[in-house]
């Protein structure tokens, strides 16, 4: 059941304070989720293609 009753005006402010941080923590927690999902791709991608492609002969003459 929902509860109906008005909550006082400190109760409603705590509840919303806590929701925000909540909802930043979430947003930090998927952020730091697709960096991970984006490295492993890239890790994955950079260890299956032809090293030749990455690092071409006299690279390092530029």
């Amino acid at each position: 059941m929902v509860e109906t009753r008005i909550k006082p005006y400190r109760d409603q402010v705590a509840a919303a304070e806590r929701r925000d941080e909540q909802r930043r923590a979430t947003i930090r927690n998927q952020a730091f989720g697709m960096i991970i999902v984006a490295a492993a791709i890239f890790a994955w991608w950079l260890f299956h293609t032809n090293p030749k492609w990455i690092f071409p002969p006299g690279w390092w003459r530029l």
